[in-house]
């Protein structure tokens, strides 16, 4: 498997616009930002999914996100700084923090009501697997 563009960036083979680094994560700004500002936060160890990471890292990634949400917020003027995981674009573990004015910069007015049985039972399927 070749190394993903984080993998490259880490290695410092692609320049990024880095606000963090330590000895398991950096964070640099997406070059494709939904809003200035927008921050990837990446774990060193090539993992893909995040919720394969180790439990330490786990909890570090959103330690991690809780520090750099105040400068976010602060530099950009944001009202709030939401976070996704999305984990489809590129195969690395990673957390998106972007900052937001005024709502629906993360597009949830595709969310539809959903029916109450249907709820149940996607409910218990997920508990069955805890």
């Amino acid at each position: 498997m070749s190394d993903s563009i984080f993998t490259k960036i880490i290695k410092g083979e692609i320049p990024a616009h880095k606000i963090y680094e330590d000895e398991n994560f950096i964070a640099f700004l997406d070059i494709k930002p939904i809003n200035p500002g927008h921050t990837l936060i990446v774990p060193k160890e090539p993992i893909d999914y995040l919720f394969d990471l180790p439990h330490n890292l786990y909890a570090e990634i959103f330690e991690i996100c809780r520090k750099l949400e105040p400068g976010i917020r602060k530099s950009t003027n944001a009202v709030r700084v939401g976070m996704v995981v999305y984990g489809f674009d590129v195969p690395h573990a990673h957390i998106h923090l972007v900052p937001l004015y005024a709502g629906g910069e993360l597009d949830f007015k595709l969310a539809k009501m959903a029916d109450s049985r249907e709820l149940a039972k996607i409910a218990e399927l997920i508990k069955s697997f805890l």
